[in-house]
């Protein structure tokens, strides 16, 4: 199934229903309105000269337009390159030179920073005011019309990480890794599919782990609420005055929103308190629940492997807060479509408790990296469809997960 498809159809299916919305109800738009104005930018991007598989790059922050373009750019059988607004922009110009972008769509608050990258790409869209064409000419110019379908193998987008071996490197994610995603997400994060009455509040950057809920929420018929930035009171008042019911944060987030002073008395109307990014301390877990909500659950994932790769369910943190503490530090158990190993240096699987490498296959693995086969480092992470993470891990008798060490060393910042 192809993002287009699933955009048409959430717009047929939910009307009327509210979509998405900015901070304060602003920029609000139905599901009928998103896949129309979906269509539109669509059918623009196209118009401007750029043809299916051509990679765009987008820059921007949180913002209801970011979530369009993100769709638009998929549903148009284009490549989306998001380009993280925290790396410096010679990081970006490296991303454009080596996906080879012919597009580029950019907020106008990084026309600056994006300069070099401007005069490098044909086409261009900015969102606001800039030299180039904007996205609501573009939009407005357009005539709405169907979408095209794309395969399931068609490549949608490419996700840039620099890991543990310096200059970012471009995960091949496709239509296929995206429902696979919305599939595990929803069994195994969500406890099942989002009913009307519920809303995710994006916190985080859309670039990164929130961006996952888009998605599942979508197809769901369910509301979003896009905040432009991580603010505790706002983010209460999302769940007290707006109804959000679910939501996902960083540890760092989560810490903040404690030493803020929320309760679960304000928060009572979440219904799931996703955190990723990075270990969360089992004090810090057990504080979190007592004082935020019960409703927590963990996951876990690579870019090269769309998350949720494992998940720790609300059922494992009660397990861990009623007497097994060393479960907390787990990162879960293997989502519904997943296959999880730990073998040694020759590839052989380890029995339980024995540490190596963690390897993953399944449909929420990269198509391998961009540009891999002139990269012989490259061209072995993904081998018989198992993608080696470069994780040491070790796994239980019950398939639960715990991560120890990176082959490399990895720098976190913020979530990344």
């Amino acid at each position: 199934m192809d993002i287009g498809t699933l955009v048409t159809r959430a717009g047929h299916r939910f009307g009327d229903r509210v979509a998405i919305e900015g901070t304060d109800a602003s920029q609000r738009r139905t599901f009928a309105e998103l896949a129309d104005r979906v269509s539109r930018v669509a059918g623009g991007l196209l118009a401007l000269g750029l043809e299916p598989g051509d990679r765009v790059l987008d820059l921007q922050s949180n913002s209801t337009t970011y979530v369009e373009t993100d769709l638009a750019i998929r549903a148009a059988g284009l490549v989306r390159v998001a380009l993280n607004y925290r790396l410096h922009p010679s990081d970006w110009q490296r991303i454009a030179a080596d996906s080879g972008a012919r597009g580029l769509v950019y907020a106008e608050r990084f026309a600056d920073d994006i300069a070099p990258v401007r005069e490098q790409v044909p086409h261009v869209v900015v969102v606001g005011d800039g030299p180039e064409t904007s996205l609501e000419a573009l939009a407005s110019d357009a005539t709405a019309g169907t979408l095209p379908v794309r395969a399931p193998d068609d490549l949608c987008g490419l996700h840039y990480s620099s890991g543990t071996t310096g200059h970012p490197k471009g995960a091949q994610r496709t239509h296929r890794n995206w429902f696979a995603s919305i599939v595990n997400m929803t069994q195994d994060v969500l406890d099942g599919p989002p009913g009307p009455d519920d809303c995710y509040v994006h916190a985080g950057p859309v670039t990164h782990t929130s961006g996952l809920f888009v998605l599942p929420f979508l197809v769901a018929g369910a509301r979003q609420i896009v905040l432009p930035t991580w603010d505790p009171q706002t983010f209460v008042e999302a769940v007290v005055e707006r109804g959000a019911t679910h939501s996902a944060l960083v540890p760092t987030m989560v810490a903040r929103l404690m030493s803020h002073g929320a309760t679960r008395e304000e928060l009572a109307g979440l219904k799931m308190l996703g955190y990723a990014g990075a270990p969360m301390p089992p004090e810090q877990m057990r504080r979190a629940h007592d004082q935020l909500t019960p409703h927590l659950v963990q996951y876990y994932g690579l870019v090269e492997a769309i998350p949720p790769v494992t998940v720790l369910d609300a059922a494992d943190h009660a397990r861990g807060l009623g007497g097994e503490p060393e479960l907390l530090t787990s990162a879960g158990r293997p989502a519904l479509g997943v296959e999880l190993a730990v073998v040694d240096e020759d590839g052989r699987r380890l029995a339980p408790g024995e540490v190596g490498e963690v390897i993953t296959r399944g449909d929420h693995v990269m198509a391998g990296y961009y540009n891999a086969a002139q990269r012989s480092d490259l061209s072995k992470a993904v081998v018989d469809g198992w993608l080696h993470t470069g994780d040491l891990g070790r796994l239980d008798e019950e398939g639960h997960l715990w991560l120890i060490d990176r082959k490399g060393d990895m720098i976190i910042s913020g979530g990344y």
